[in-house]
């Protein structure tokens, strides 16, 4: 073979050309032939089995869904210590009824894609944590919250979809006090091995109505009022809707396991 060098040519096609012969030549001496050359076909590449389960969304809803509540009664929920829970029941939401505590699931989950309808109250006093003060416990310990941050300044990893002083929101996406909100979070549990060491952390995405407010964050530990985070090692655990003394509602709460 014979390489015939222009000196106009520049340097960076000169080394494009070499490439090519590169190429050429080891084509020639069989490389892409054969075998090999099968990697080429579009079936090689073809995966037909497993066939991912048929999901139908009815009503909004995903058929593999757990509905949690659906504005019908409190059936798949217990007060936080235990007994009935006191919360109102008006239409087909739910709102915190004052000094009786938070409720939680009946059942326990670990890895799950969680839908949460909420409302501060329409009209609200007081500013920062006390405006619509709520919070969405995932496995009864990481708070993602939930508050009127509207208008209302607060500290930046305490205002909604934040995770409670540890993440702070990638926007703020929310509405104007009164009006219903979503939360679509995707979570993955933290792991421990036999001794009881963490050898993951919990990881949490949040769209807030619709956008985007935590991507994939690494959940430090339990989120602390005071103190920094806490890491007990711990399993599948419940869905808890926090009473911070705020009118605040929930309805159309559905989970799914994955």
């Amino acid at each position: 073979m014979i390489i015939i060098i222009f000196p106009e040519i520049n340097l960076t096609f000169m080394k494009y050309l070499y490439v090519c012969i590169a190429l050429c030549i080891a084509t020639n001496m069989g490389f892409g032939q054969g075998k090999d050359r099968a990697s080429l076909d579009p079936e090689v590449t073809e995966v037909w089995e497993p066939i991912p389960p048929k999901v139908n969304i009815v009503n909004g809803v995903p058929s593999d869904a757990q509905v949690l509540f659906d504005g019908s009664d409190f059936s798949n929920w217990i007060g936080i210590n235990g007994g009935d829970v006191q919360w109102d029941l008006v239409g087909d939401a739910m709102t915190v009824k004052l000094g009786t505590g938070g409720i939680t699931t009946r059942d326990s989950f670990g890895d799950f894609q969680l839908h949460i309808e909420w409302a501060s109250p329409e009209v609200i006093t007081g500013e920062g944590q006390g405006r619509g003060n709520s919070g969405i416990f995932l496995q009864n310990r990481y708070e993602v919250q939930v508050l009127d941050s509207y208008e209302s300044r607060t500290y930046s990893n305490g205002q909604a979809s934040a995770i409670y002083k540890q993440a702070i929101p990638l926007v703020n996406a929310c509405k104007p006090p009164g009006e219903w909100q979503t939360y679509d979070i995707i979570y993955t549990a933290p792991r421990f091995n036999d001794n009881g060491r963490k050898i993951s952390n919990a990881k949490v995405t949040v769209l807030h109505n619709g956008v985007v407010t935590l991507n994939d964050f690494e959940i430090w530990g339990t989120t602390q009022y005071k103190g920094l985070p806490s890491n007990e090692p711990h399993g599948d655990a419940p869905i808890t809707l926090q009473d911070h003394s705020n009118l605040v509602k929930y309805r159309n709460i559905w989970i799914r396991r994955m």
